[in-house]
């Protein structure tokens, strides 16, 4: 393929083919790529470096379909399969700005909860104005107290007639500074998971406040620690029944575990892209850096994880559409991926040599943003726990 190529035309690497793609993905991917080279790749830098990107992004992902996946159609979603956001990630993932994707996908974390066990009154009043992009919304469990520790969050939630009072902590919370709304983790209840609730917060309510934190990578993506001081939640925002947000949360964190899986993929890709593109075009030693064998032999051993973290990914994908919940599978993919997107960046940024340490460079930023993905969501080493003990070793 990349004989065939004109001088000055770049390669793209392409997913490893998947025979239960249609017609309708393959279009779909269509749409997001336009999307991603039109509207986020031009400004990719400039965001980063300003630590933010303009609101109005929202709306033009709403536009094109993006915010509206997984989502119930009567609240204005499209409920289609796992492989469309499998290709929405990955194809945001080659603006190689890790920090926009995770500010303007908070919804997919903190939304479903709501769509699963809010009232029909909250579904109604919350889903629709954040699938148009109106709404920003955001996820808060991590404590500074405890990330993975979910069962022994100290953030407490108590009756107070009609309304929850709060009082608490949540710390490293993407979109946590922009969010008009925050499914925030509680206890209601005695120590343990048992005790744990999902409560829905008007981020304009009294007795809320913030703080932004500064980050090594996503700089795009705003993050925060959150204060709740007495902070008054109408009762009706509590998602489900008292004392039952642990296994909600637990069911969250498959699917975020499937998206960034995805992404890191995309990532990992997107490195292999570029580090092939320039060493078709940086010369050394009297011939183009591709030649040299070394090279070859990194883009040959960048593809092959890239592959198999790939296939890996659809079969798990597959298998969760046909009704499974493969957890262990899941946590070992998500570490699969990470793992494969720090070895691509690794090797991308190596080949760059210097113009790989320079900022402005897509190879640089992804490099930054490898670690926040092998902890976000799950850190590398619960993951492991978690899928030895659901292997039963």
């Amino acid at each position: 393929m990349a004989d065939s190529l004109q001088a000055g035309e770049r390669m793209i690497i392409e997913p490893i083919p998947n025979p239960h793609l249609t017609p309708e993905h393959l279009a779909f991917r269509d749409v997001m790529r336009r999307f991603v080279q039109t509207e986020i790749e031009p400004y990719a830098n400039e965001w980063d470096e300003a630590g933010e990107f303009p609101r109005e992004l929202y709306k033009k992902a709403s536009a094109v379909g993006l915010l509206q996946l997984g989502f119930p159609e009567e609240y204005g979603g499209v409920e289609l399969d796992q492989f469309y956001g499998n290709i929405a990630s990955a194809e945001m993932a080659r603006a190689g700005v890790g920090g926009v994707g995770a500010s303007l996908m908070s919804h997919t974390i903190g939304l479903p909860p709501v769509a699963i066990a809010g009232s029909p009154e909250l579904k109604a009043k919350l889903i629709p104005p954040t699938l148009a992009g109106e709404k920003i919304f955001a996820l808060a469990i991590t404590e500074p107290s405890g990330g993975s520790d979910v069962a022994n969050l100290r953030t407490t939630a108590r009756r107070d007639g009609d309304h929850y009072v709060l009082n608490g902590e949540k710390t490293f919370i993407t979109s946590g500074m922009r969010a008009d709304y925050i499914t925030v983790a509680v206890r209601t209840g005695e120590g343990g998971r048992g005790g744990v609730s999902l409560i829905v917060v008007d981020t304009a309510t009294p007795g809320f406040s913030r703080t932004p934190l500064r980050k090594m990578g996503w700089w795009a993506s705003d993050t925060a620690t959150l204060y709740f001081d007495n902070c008054r939640v109408p009762a009706e925002n509590l998602l489900g029944e008292e004392h039952h947000g642990f296994r909600i949360i637990m069911r969250n964190f498959n699917s975020e575990r499937l998206f960034m899986a995805a992404g890191c993929i995309g990532q990992a890709r997107t490195c292999l892209e570029e580090t092939v593109n320039y060493a078709r075009e940086r010369h050394t030693f009297g011939k183009p850096l591709i030649q040299h064998q070394v090279i070859r032999h990194k883009l040959a051993d960048m593809t092959m994880r890239i592959n198999a973290s790939q296939a890996y990914l659809d079969h798990l994908s597959w298998r969760v559409m046909n009704g499974e919940s493969p957890v262990a599978d899941i946590c070992l993919l998500k570490n699969q991926a990470t793992q494969t997107m720090e070895f691509c960046a690794r090797e991308a940024v190596q080949t760059f040599g210097g113009a790989g340490f320079m900022r402005g460079c897509k190879v640089e930023r992804i490099y930054r943003e490898v670690r926040v993905n092998a902890i976000g969501g799950g850190a590398e080493e619960i993951m492991r726990d978690l899928a030895a003990r659901q292997l039963g070793y």
